[in-house]
């Protein structure tokens, strides 16, 4: 596993430098390294894609190259909610059938998706082959401006995988009992289990009724992260329980587009304004999200 684990790394060095010196930068003139944001969650039916979905339209419309790519490879439901069903996802480009670009889908909504590998086990059962192909068909989205990795909920090894590869890590809970449990239990698996530890860690209360809902789970969890885990976690917002959100859904449009102006509309535009005004770690963009996504895959 070692000698495997030193080959991927050289060959990742290869890829990104020349025979000496930095990494190489996207040729688009001007560009700055794409900022890659994992949303992730502890349990399932908080909201966490729908979050990732309206979070890179809001994106969009401040003029950013967006993509979503749909990192939860047992039950991928992003292009479910964009009424979409692509003829081909992440399995067909890690099976070598099929490249990045030719799965990836421009929406009618300003941002391109790539649909996730459901029925894929885990990325540490590629083989050295399959992980350097993923990794040159991943590199067709280095030239976004905002990658949202929508992961899976809870603790898998995938999902702590996306979140170690980002720039920062979103974590999505509800004021239930049962969600801010698990989303407390994220956070100390992420504590505990990613060296090195430097995104940003942030979090989002969905589906309140009031400001100070939100607020009270968000001070609870954060003074608890700092107290036990010795770990900052920045609350970034809240979204109300608005009843445009279950049309959206119904609908299979983003909320943003059925009512730009409703509440949670303006909540999630608020949010993503907080993210515009945090710094996301150096990491060296895209590249540095490939070094440790697979370095952790080795592990």
């Amino acid at each position: 596993m070692e000698d495997q684990a030193e080959k991927l790394r050289e060959m990742m060095r290869k890829k990104n430098t020349g025979n000496s010196g930095p990494l190489r930068e996207s040729p688009r003139v001007g560009r700055t390294k794409a900022r890659i944001i994992t949303v992730t969650s502890g349990k399932g039916g908080v909201g966490k894609t729908n979050v990732s979905v309206n979070m890179a339209l809001a994106y969009a419309r401040l003029g950013k190259r967006v993509v979503v790519m749909d990192a939860d490879l047992g039950l991928a439901n992003v292009n479910v909610m964009l009424n979409m069903i692509p003829k081909w996802n992440l399995y067909h480009v890690i099976r070598k059938q099929k490249t990045m670009k030719e799965i990836m889908v421009d929406t009618e909504y300003g941002i391109s998706i790539v649909a996730g590998a459901s029925g894929f086990s885990k990325i540490a059962n590629l083989s050295l082959e399959e992980r350097q192909s993923f990794i040159n068909e991943l590199d067709s989205l280095s030239n976004a401006d905002i990658i949202i990795i929508d992961s899976g909920a809870g603790v898998s090894d995938n999902v702590l995988d996306f979140v170690a590869a980002a720039d920062d890590a979103v974590i999505v809970t509800t004021p239930e009992p049962t969600a801010i449990t698990d989303a407390y239990g994220i956070i100390k698996i992420i504590a505990t289990e990613i060296d090195s530890l430097n995104m940003g860690l942030k979090l989002v209360v969905n589906r309140v009724k009031s400001y100070a809902e939100a607020r009270k789970v968000a001070d609870r969890m954060t003074s608890i992260a700092g107290q036990f885990l010795n770990l900052k976690v920045e609350y970034l917002g809240c979204i109300f329980d608005d009843p445009t959100v279950s049309q959206a859904v119904l609908r299979q449009k983003p909320f943003m587009v059925i009512d730009p102006k409703c509440k949670a509309s303006q909540c999630v535009q608020h949010i993503v304004g907080r993210m515009e005004k945090s710094e996301a770690r150096e990491s060296g963009g895209f590249s540095g999200m490939m070094k440790r996504l697979f370095s952790r895959s080795q592990e």
